[in-house]
């Protein structure tokens, strides 16, 4: 079956908005699934949905007449609000969209992990690094609401893409993504040497194994998710080519991740965490960089 119809759950939000702007210019139809009222003039179709209601949900999605959904109608962080509020919003929320997009038939599901997965930014333990380049195997160890939360979505898109006929679900560990606009701000007019370090960001450094992401290339890989064809759920790291850093990676893990086992060499500024299954299995090549800025 041709997928010509993407929902998009929280297509209100940033990275929602130019999700549902690059299926509209492959071609596709597309559905804004949100809270509230609508916020952007980008979809064909708008429905106001509580995505913490599984009626709501199902009905939306079925009304929508979509053949695949992109779910990014979530907390987009913890600070804002009460720990079970983020939980429940992430964790609540992915189910009932799993849940209806299998009982409907849908043929692919992209729901919204994050690098908080393995622990990071939100809690006050370092970021569990035991390896270098990190990739989709490394073990993830989550203590804050958030990245508990991101966790949970994975394991419950595992559960589902166990069941007979499931869609094709991929779980997209996202970094901070920002726009040129916000990567001028944070990265090219900022120290990103390590000396300036201590006035950086932390949702940029060691915390994030400093990564980041192009909002153009977070919207692509939701889009190549989307049309890839391969049984069950599979996670993939999402993350820029490169590093927040001007300093050389091998620098890098040697300055902040000394006892990690370094499995590959590190080339330039290129990224500590793998992309490579993102490549394989979906054609996915981030295409921007601060660095051009």
């Amino acid at each position: 079956m041709a997928i010509e119809t993407v929902a998009v759950t929280g297509g209100n939000g940033k990275i929602g908005e130019a999700i549902l702007a690059e299926f509209a210019a492959h071609g596709y139809d597309t559905v804004n699934i949100a809270r509230g009222k609508r916020r952007e003039e980008v979809s064909d179709e708008f429905l106001s949905t509580d995505l913490l209601d599984a009626g709501e949900v199902y009905g939306s999605i079925a009304r929508s007449d979509a053949d695949a959904i992109v779910h990014m109608g979530t907390i987009p962080g913890p600070t804002n609000h009460p720990g079970f509020r983020t939980y429940e919003s992430n964790a609540m929320s992915s189910y009932h969209v799993l849940e209806a997009s299998t009982e409907l038939g849908l043929e692919s599901v992209v729901v919204p992990s994050s690098i908080n997965a393995m622990g990071a930014a939100y809690q006050d333990a370092p970021t569990d690094v035991r390896y270098l380049p990190v990739d989709e195997d490394h073990p993830v160890t989550p203590r804050d609401p958030y990245a508990i939360s991101k966790h949970a979505t994975e394991i419950t898109a595992d559960g589902f893409g166990r069941l007979p006929d499931a869609p094709t679900i991929s779980s997209l560990r996202y970094p901070w993504v920002a726009t040129d606009e916000e990567l001028r701000e944070t990265f090219a007019s900022q120290d990103r040497t390590l000396e300036g370090l201590d006035d950086a960001w932390h949702h940029t450094t060691r915390d994030v194994v400093f990564s980041y992401l192009h909002i153009d290339d977070a919207a692509s890989i939701a889009r190549l998710a989307i049309e890839a064809d391969f049984e069950g759920h599979e996670v993939f790291w999402a993350v820029a080519a490169d590093t927040s850093m001007t300093t050389e990676s091998t620098t890098l893990a040697a300055e902040f991740f000394p006892e990690a086992d370094v499995r590959e060499p590190l080339e330039g500024a290129e990224t500590l965490i793998s992309i490579d299954k993102a490549r394989a299995l979906l054609g996915w090549e981030p295409e921007r960089t601060w660095r051009e800025l």
